[in-house]
């Protein structure tokens, strides 16, 4: 008998910049202890400043990389991040409906830069098809207010009281992240169907360095409960590694406009 590798596959984009989207989830995924599998959904042009292009991946190859990989690898958890467009959603969905493992879906919907990752009409099908399959979900507020079709949180209150109506639409457990927030410091809210679970705050860093936080945050979780950590604690340890990933940002130095996170900072300087 061997022991099991944890084995996390990201469904997300490509960003050719490196920051984002599949190559910040395996990075992530690399530097939290699992091994990463990847179905790339679409391809970007992209870098620090922006988005350029935007080349969708046709949904029948979408579903023949899913098929490839949980045909053959003993896949823990799946990571849902870009999936741009209707057919992705649909060709997604069916797949992740036959998955008897855990499930955290980013509803990656914005880049840094401003520019649109899902299109208009996706975001119903995202909602009616991938939410009430998801074990967690972790949109920032924005992506939050999005789904709700209502104005971001603002307050605490808020944030838990949208966190619940999102809990609403299917989803088991939905993690409000704060970083789109005001003040001097940073909090996420963990709620299900009871209410809150946990709240998790660090202090704002003062950089414009964070190109990439939510793929990673949500990566780096799948990555904990892959290797068997309760929700909980993964989102615990997930925030720790990302508050210390954006605080090691600085001795990075890509791009011109808003550089990634240093994925690697445990590993090098």
């Amino acid at each position: 008998m061997t022991n099991h590798t944890p084995i996390v596959l990201t469904i997300a984009g490509s960003d050719s910049g490196g920051g984002a989207g599949i190559q910040a989830d395996i990075k992530a995924i690399s530097a939290t202890g699992a091994y990463g599998a990847s179905v790339i959904t679409a391809v970007t042009a992209q870098n620090t400043t922006g988005v350029t292009a935007v080349h969708e991946i046709p949904a029948d190859v979408v579903a023949a990389q899913i098929d490839a990989v949980l045909s053959d690898l003993d896949v823990d958890v799946i990571k849902l991040g870009m999936l741009f467009s209707v057919p992705i959603v649909a060709a997604t969905a069916e797949r992740l409906a036959l998955f008897d493992g855990l499930s955290v879906v980013d509803p990656v919907m914005i880049a840094k830069s401003g520019d649109a990752l899902l299109q208009d009409a996706a975001v119903a099908a995202l909602i009616t098809q991938i939410l009430p399959q998801a074990g967690l979900l972790t949109p920032n507020l924005p992506e939050a207010a999005r789904l709700l079709g209502t104005t971001a949180a603002t307050t605490l209150e808020e944030m838990v009281q949208q966190g619940q109506r999102l809990v609403g639409l299917g989803p088991r457990n939905v993690l409000m992240k704060g970083g789109h927030g005001v003040g001097g410091t940073c909090t996420d809210v963990l709620v299900n169907e009871s209410g809150l679970v946990a709240t998790f705050a660090t202090p704002r860093i003062d950089t414009r360095n964070t190109h990439g936080t939510g793929c990673t945050y949500s990566a780096a979780i799948a990555a904990y409960l892959a290797q068997g950590r309760d929700l909980e604690d993964a989102v615990k340890a997930a925030h720790g590694y990302l508050h210390a990933a954006i605080r090691a940002a600085d001795t990075l130095h890509i791009g011109k406009g808003h550089g990634p996170v240093h994925h690697f900072h445990g590993q090098w300087k």
